[in-house]
């Protein structure tokens, strides 16, 4: 079988099965992708087919920095920032303060109907797997359950327990591999609930393992291909997720991490992996690529390769010898920037401290930004188009820092032996020797160390809220965060309610396309 290559990134639109994802208004996404001339159910007869439309479902990874942008600014540790004088992202700036409503639309409903529309893509290959026989077609079959996976996390992760075709297959539930024709929506329901949700994408991860995925490669011309090792790592993690519901999902979890850690494949870099030459080594477990070979426009910012995540980061007029100026969103909290230890080399790496002359503040200024991601001149210079949206910094989705100590939360609650160890590693990166090994400045409590060390080694990356109400913990995070904030004030205190605030409402405007005000009901509290 031809191998795909990176080239992939370029646009392949096939109409059919974007008009057939779920609950995508006929007014926007469809009006702006270009069909092909194949009818849709005349598609898939060449391994060439498959392997097109496998690139239109790895494309729609491409619009996941919304999702980062979005719960990023959700989290306790950082303030979302922007004009000082004007609401000019209203929805995220609500999402900041937790005073979203189902009216709020922009970037929420651009995560529902573009999870929803990748899922569609994913779907259209399974539907038709069966339709011509090829060798490494089941690879093909392996990533596109990956795939379906990934984007079925995301929707559950902000909106809970969401809506799926589901059926019996080999007596397990399982998320239908089908598309979802326009007028069908009306008759999916939601799952039931958010372990049911857990447990298809459970079964989608099995599968894509059990059909075979290829290992981790230092080659770059395959460094964009979902690895076992990436779905094994996924899988721990919903395990994780779903052990809140369920204490038996730990053990589980810990089992499937242990083979990511035990592969031999991975390390913990001393030099910052989110620098250019970071990108795709032994750090990283699984990302998401984008390139700024393909300029964008404001027309339809989702038709971009590459990522604006690093614009909205970047201090406002901005001037330094090496980043560029951006939009001033997603503040570092000082109580975040005091989290971090003396010697922990990690706080550099995380939070950008300009010269108060260098740069404008924005809305509710710390005079801390996020450096993780951020444009460089050096991008600059080998950027294509005008508006700033299409940086090439890829996402560290899955870093292997994350599979250790998710591993020592999963040991940890499930009574292994590594969390220890495990924990230690990454401290150890973090200051470069182990004099802070665990346990530390009096934390005694493996659980609260293990939740520390995320915080910390994390932030900014869009883990921190998701981590925070999986363990019950954000009510207590977001009172802490009102009751130390120096400047606290009436406007600037953000308010969690509990039993709302975990997953976000369902876009208004979602639930009357798909007639679903009676069928699924609101989120509870919105």
């Amino acid at each position: 079988m031809k191998t795909l290559q990176v080239k992939k990134y370029s646009k392949i639109f096939i109409f059919s099965f974007v008009l057939a994802s779920m609950f995508v208004s006929c007014n926007s996404y469809i009006d702006e992708l270009e069909p092909i001339a194949q009818d849709s159910d005349d598609y898939f007869n060449s391994p060439e087919d498959y392997e097109k439309a496998l690139i239109g479902a790895y494309d729609m990874l491409q619009t996941t920095y919304l999702n980062i942008l979005t719960i990023v600014g959700a989290s306790d540790d950082i303030i979302l920032g922007g004009d000082p004088f004007t609401y000019d992202q209203p929805t995220l700036q609500r999402v900041d303060k937790m005073d979203i409503t189902p009216a709020d639309n922009n970037q929420l409903r651009d995560i529902w109907r573009f999870m929803y529309a990748a899922m569609g893509r994913a779907n259209y290959i399974l539907e038709f797997q069966n339709k011509t026989d090829f060798e490494g077609k089941d690879e093909i079959l392996a990533q596109a359950y990956f795939l379906r996976a990934y984007f079925a996390f995301e929707l559950v992760k902000f909106f809970g327990d969401i809506p799926l075709s589901v059926e019996e297959r080999n007596g397990v539930s399982r998320i239908q591999d089908k598309r979802i024709r326009i007028g069908e929506q009306y008759d999916v329901n939601r799952v039931g609930s958010i372990a049911k949700a857990y447990a298809l994408i459970e079964e989608d991860l099995k599968e894509a393992i059990a059909l075979g995925l290829p290992t981790f490669t230092t080659d770059a011309s395959l460094k964009y291909k979902i690895t076992e090792t990436a779905a094994q790592s996924l899988l721990g993690k919903v395990y994780l997720y779903h052990g809140t519901f369920d204490n038996s999902k730990f053990s589980a979890a810990a089992t499937e991490l242990n083979k990511v850690i035990n592969s031999g494949f991975y390390s913990l870099p001393s030099t910052n992996v989110f620098e250019k030459s970071g990108e795709n080594g032994p750090g990283s477990v699984f990302e998401v690529q984008y390139t700024s070979v393909e300029g964008a426009g404001w027309g339809c910012i989702q038709c971009s390769e590459g990522n604006y995540l690093p614009q909205n980061n970047a201090p406002r007029d901005y001037t330094g010898p090496v980043y560029k100026s951006g939009w001033g969103f997603s503040l570092p909290t000082q109580q975040l920037y005091d989290a971090y230890a003396a010697g922990d080399q990690r706080r550099d790496i995380t939070i950008l401290k300009p010269s108060a002359t260098s740069y404008s503040p924005s809305r509710e200024n710390t005079g801390y930004f996020t450096r993780k991601y951020l444009p460089t001149r050096e991008n600059e210079s080998n950027r294509n188009g005008s508006d700033p949206l299409n940086y090439d910094n890829n996402y560290r989705s899955i870093r292997y820092s994350d599979v250790l100590l998710m591993a020592a939360e999963a040991a940890a609650q499930s009574g292994g032996v590594n969390a220890i160890s495990y924990l230690n590693q990454v401290r150890n990166r973090a200051f470069g020797n182990n004099s802070h090994d665990y346990p530390y400045n009096g934390e005694s409590d493996l659980l609260v160390a293990i939740a520390d060390e995320r915080r910390i080694e994390f932030a900014g990356e869009g883990h921190r809220f998701f981590d925070l109400v999986r363990t019950g913990k954000a009510k207590e995070a977001f009172d802490n965060y009102n009751a130390t904030r120096p400047d606290q004030t009436a406007e600037t205190e953000v308010t969690f309610d509990e039993n709302k605030n975990e997953i976000f409402p369902i876009p208004l405007v979602e639930l009357e396309l798909a007639n679903a005000l009676s069928t699924w009901g609101q989120n509870p509290g919105y």
